[in-house]
């Protein structure tokens, strides 16, 4: 029927019957499974929300129409809530004042469901700034938890700790005058009530306030300490794990009053941490992740390690839930395709330019991605993986001094007969392997052993066996490659190849990031079996589901990046491009797959070079075409929001990585594809796209063409050189770094004719590096690119020498010998023949910085020897010997066995 009129309200308001009819319909109707029905109900939802009193219907529906079902009240009020989350503010007045009466009149419904729902609209309501317009809510709500009634109570008590939960920082400020000093010791009051549920809510009500260390709560601190360890063992499991919550965040932000408990508490939460209800146990884990954050961990944790470690170690094994949602007991699935709600979505990361070190490898990020990699099905936290997480943080505070505890178990888990024991064994060795780098020194003399163990398990008849054994391998992939190739590298890679192309999808997947990271590992040394590896790979995209696909296109793009150019032999490419280009003409332009592809071709092109120039026309073109088509959509988007959808950019910044990745492979190949392109114009628009990343990936891509064919990209300069330097902002690292580094390829193909730029630029750049806490490849590329500026115009850029020397030196004495370090240093040499004055005060850093030199070209050698030389006679022997004092025994060496100073 269609919407009547409804009547407006007053406050004793009633439905009019017919009205009500149609809610309570609509409501069974959203019940429904059917589509079609789901949408005719959005319809009328819409319809029945331009009547002012149609959420008096809903209200009234929830609150007092007790003959109808449970399920059917709750939905009314929720759909109310979502009303009052999207337009609260336009309620008339007596609508507002009503569903406010009716919800604290109804909070001790017979119905835990319906007072849970009223719970849910209370703060809801609250949360839209009014719990200042309601001054009556929290007087009223503390006030009924003093009811007989114990459904009022409880009700209460719900409704509070949802708000406690949804606006802890208001309630402890002034706007509210501080009402939490009257909450907070009334909470206390009901941690010894009769009931269960009673005493868990006062407990969640009060945990919200401990991190934000609420002075109420510091005020009453001991007293809610000692009511604590009061319940510590009650027996309601949702009190027991509150309690374990609260100890938890306490150990955060009051160690100190813990401290003279500690040895109790630790006792208490190894019994808990073995608590029969998982989510208790799950809690109490926690605190050992906490603890071993804290400086006194391996003080006060030492001598409970005996009794902790086999209580974490039990704890990682699956439980017979976890073996039932990971599908245990299905061993071969390959044929199964995947379901699109298991592709997590993935993020491209756009380029960053960065330079080589001495230290080869930089350790920054690598870490972060360790526990996850064992169940990523079971994504929620566990209490297996919280286990591993807590036994691999505990393996960095105490290293070696863990082993006399978990060797003994190892032996007896690694060997064991039933195959869930087994697989834990595995999971603790590899959560005890630190990083991907390092494992624990003490374990190295029992690895010889335990490797080939692994790689036995690698072909256990148990797929959730095979795939851990993939995974714990992996961590151990540093020390493997240490080791001569014959030992240990060739059997795992024989193996893990086998395991890519397992019948089973999760170790196919295991097997596929497990062979990516002994890949970065291995670099180079994989070169003697190419042939082997490609064979394997490119045989797994015909047999892979969609979800593996996206893995095994990683494990070929870390390939590619690990054995660079020694891929480019014809017989590599004739194996490996065929399939991937099948693919490339499979998706079309609007697929999210294009991403991990694009990704992919981008190592490719890079690592094969010339080799790739048979594949390049077509893959260029697309690029251009993705670019192009999401410019033109974010375009009509911007100028018609309500004809348009946004456009998702990620497409764009893919495509603009892989034209970097081309243009640095094919070098000045690319010329021909520029030329016939309009991607400069594309670039400048790009350039100046508000999203970072989009800016990000055009300054690596304008950087590379410099360097690639600077005849395209001249004619732009005078367009381009502003928004670089606009660009040179360093709240967006990312994109400032990109920038930077562009603006110094710039310097080198423009020479002198960067003249009319520098002062659009410098600024920013000395700016910059001296900016404290400016990450480690921003300052670098920084100092690069002032030293590149200064050696094509050193007038313009001299007078500043003093401003930035000596941080351009600091930053640049760690990079390896490479042609970017040779300009700058270049550069830093013309400024000091400009103006030697300005690096008088800071020569010592100048001394240092060349020293870090390992072999400069003898040109570059002789300019360093002058400037040492005609500092030395400036100043005179005797002032010289003073000053050289100061070095370090190390400088002082080099400079006088390269330099005779």
């Amino acid at each position: 029927m269609a919407p009547r009129k409804l009547q407006l309200c007053t406050m004793d308001w009633q439905p009019d019957e017919q009205g009500l009819q149609q809610v309570l319909q609509l409501l069974k109707d959203s019940q429904s499974p059917n589509t079609a029905t789901q949408r005719v109900v959005q319809d009328k939802l819409k319809q029945l929300n331009q009547f002012p009193d149609f959420n008096n219907y809903l209200i009234f529906v929830l609150t007092r129409l007790k003959s109808e079902d449970e399920p059917t009240r709750s939905l009314s009020g929720l759909i109310l809530k979502n009303n009052v989350k999207a337009h609260y503010q336009s309620f008339p007045q007596p609508v507002a004042e009503f569903i406010k009466q009716e919800c604290l009149n109804n909070i001790g419904d017979a119905s835990s469901l319906i007072r849970a729902t009223i719970g849910i609209l209370i703060t809801t309501i609250a949360s839209k700034g009014e719990l200042q317009m309601w001054p009556e809510l929290l007087p009223q709500l503390c006030n009924l938890l003093n009811s007989e009634d114990y459904n009022t109570c409880e009700g209460a008590f719900g409704a509070l700790q949802k708000i406690c939960e949804d606006s802890s920082e208001l309630l402890d400020s002034d706007a509210l005058n501080r009402p939490l000093n009257i909450m907070i010791p009334k909470f206390l009051q009901f941690f010894k009530h009769c009931s269960p549920k009673i005493r868990s809510h006062a407990i969640a009500c009060v945990n919200q306030f401990i991190m934000d260390r609420a002075q109420a709560l510091m005020d009453n601190i001991d007293t809610f300490i000692e009511h604590l360890f009061a319940l510590a063992v009650d027996e309601d499991p949702e009190v027991r794990k509150n309690v374990c919550r609260a100890l938890v965040m306490l150990l955060e932000v009051r160690i100190d009053r813990l401290i003279p408990h500690m040895h109790s508490i630790i006792q208490y939460m190894l019994q808990r941490t073995q608590d029969n209800d998982e989510n208790v146990a799950l809690e109490a884990c926690e605190f050992w992740l906490t603890l071993a954050e804290q400086p006194i961990c391996k003080e006060v944790l030492s001598s409970h390690l005996v009794q902790l470690i086999p209580i974490l170690v039990n704890g990682m094994k699956y439980s017979e839930i976890d073996i039932i949602l990971l599908k245990g007991d299905v061993e071969e699935d390959e044929a199964i395709p995947d379901s699109e709600q298991d592709i997590k979505p993935r993020f491209h990361k756009s380029r960053t330019v960065t330079l080589q070190h001495e230290e080869d490898r930089t350790q920054d990020d690598e870490d972060g991605e360790d526990e996850d990699d064992d169940d990523d099905t079971l994504s929620d936290w566990n209490l297996r993986k919280c286990s591993a997480a807590a036994l691999d943080v505990l393996a960095n505070v105490f290293r070696d001094e863990l082993l006399p505890h978990l060797l003994p178990l190892l032996k007896g888990l690694l060997f064991h007969p039933e195959w869930v024991i087994k697989e834990s064994g595995i999971l603790v060795l590899g959560a005890i392997a630190e990083g991907k780098c390092r494992c624990m020194q003490g374990m190295v003399p029992y690895l010889p052993e335990l490797i080939p163990h692994l790689i036995q398990c690698l072909s256990d008849k148990k797929a959730l066996v095979r795939s851990i054994a993939c995974w714990t391998l992996s961590r151990y992939a540093h020390w493997v490659v240490s080791q001569p190739p014959d030992m240990h590298l060739k059997p795992l890679m024989t193996e893990l190849l086998k395991r890519i192309l397992d019948s089973n999808k999760r170790v196919q997947e295991a097997a596929c990031s497990a062979f990516a990271t002994l890949e970065e590992e291995a670099c180079t040394e994989l070169v003697p079996y190419l042939s082997f590896i490609l064979d394997t790979l490119v045989f797994a995209f015909g047999k892979y589901q969609h979800k593996n696909l996206l893995i095994l296109y990683d494990a070929i793009g870390t390939l590619a990046d690990s054995v660079g150019h020694h891929l480019n032999q014809p017989e590599y490419i004739q194996k490996l491009m065929p399939p991937l280009i099948q693919k490339w003409n499979e998706l079309k332009d609007e697929d999210k797959d294009l991403f991990p592809l694009l990704e992919c071709l981008s190592s490719v092109a890079t690592a094969l070079q010339s080799g790739f120039l048979p594949y390049c026309e077509p893959v260029y073109q697309r690029c251009v075409t993705l670019v192009q088509k999401t410019l033109a959509q974010a375009m009509m988007y911007n100028q018609q929001p309500d004809q348009y959808e946004a456009p998702d950019k990620d497409f764009m910044i893919v495509a603009l990585d892989l034209l970097s990745g081309l243009a640095e492979g094919l070098g000045c190949h690319v010329e021909q594809l520029v030329a016939r392109s309009n991607i400069m114009t594309l670039l400048f628009q790009c350039m100046q796209d508000t999203m970072p990343e989009v800016r990000q990936s055009s300054f690596a891509l304008l950087g590379d063409l410099t360097k690639a064919c600077f005849m395209h990209v001249k004619p732009c300069i005078a367009e381009f050189m502003p928004i670089l330097g606009t660009n040179l902002n360093p709240e967006f690292i990312s994109v400032c770094n990109n920038a930077t580094w562009a603006i110094g390829e710039i310097c080198m193909q423009m020479g002198a004719e960067m003249q009319p730029y520098v002062q659009m630029v410098l600024n920013n750049l000395v700016e910059i590096i001296n900016r404290p806490n400016t990450p480690k490849t921003l300052l670098e590329n920084t100092a690069i690119t002032i030293g590149r500026l200064g050696y094509v115009c050193p007038q313009e850029v001299a007078p500043m020498l003093q401003q930035f020397i000596r941080p351009w030196c600091t930053s640049l004495r760690n990079i390896r010998d490479n042609e970017e370090k040779d300009s700058a240093f270049r550069g830093i040499c013309m400024m000091i023949g400009v103006n030697p004055g300005g690096v008088v005060q800071d020569f010592i850093f100048f001394c240092d910085a060349v020293a870090s030199w390992v072999s400069p070209k003898d040109d570059l050698r002789d300019m360093f020897y002058k400037i040492l030389h005609g500092f030395k006679d400036q100043v005179g022997e005797e002032n010289w010997q003073q000053f050289s004092e100061q070095f370090p025994p190390l400088l002082k060496e080099r400079l006088a066995a390269f330099y005779g100073v």
